[in-house]
């Protein structure tokens, strides 16, 4: 008796998936504004980036670098509800070294609340908030010697937007 022998074809071409077009990035971005010149700046290279980038961004703005992280879960919870979530923050801001303990509670708090935003909501967030000890120290962040840190924010939300993405994280 002869055995069967069972054919499979072969893949091609046209029993793959079609590849999915990708939406673009969502992001909200929060800047807090308590010292104007620096926000502008940060803002700017953040938008230059997501702008290359082919995302789509709202901004919001608040007063300090506390009620970013607090702003953006404002922000995503407002956006899940319009069915239209966001898929990354970048939080900006400065805070300059001061005569009080206030600098270490601000730069602290704000940093806590951007990872407890990305460990327990899994959402990915670029930190630019500055924290610097002289208002040189920020110039040196924003498109000097030091790199420009909205920049650097933006590319950081994306890159763990992007790895979120690729590895089919909700």
């Amino acid at each position: 008796m002869a055995k069967a022998r069972r054919k499979t074809a072969p893949v091609t071409k046209s029993a793959e998936k079609p590849a999915k077009r990708e939406a673009p990035p969502h992001i909200v971005v929060v800047e807090a504004r308590y010292y104007d010149n620096f926000a502008d700046m940060l803002l700017e290279g953040a938008k230059r980036v997501l702008d290359e980038a082919g995302a789509t961004y709202d901004v919001v703005t608040v007063p300090g670098a506390l009620e970013v992280p607090g702003a953006i879960a404002i922000a995503v919870d407002a956006a899940a509800a319009k069915k239209a979530p966001y898929d990354g923050a970048v939080a900006l801001g400065c805070v300059v070294q001061g005569e009080t303990y206030h600098f270490e509670i601000v730069s602290n708090e704000s940093a806590r609340g951007l990872m407890d935003l990305t460990i327990q909501r899994k959402l990915p967030v670029g930190n630019g908030i500055l924290t610097v000890d002289t208002e040189a120290q920020a110039h040196a962040r924003l498109g000097g010697a030091q790199g420009h840190k909205g920049e650097d924010a933006a590319r950081a939300a994306l890159a763990v937007v992007r790895l979120k993405r690729d590895l089919g994280s909700k």
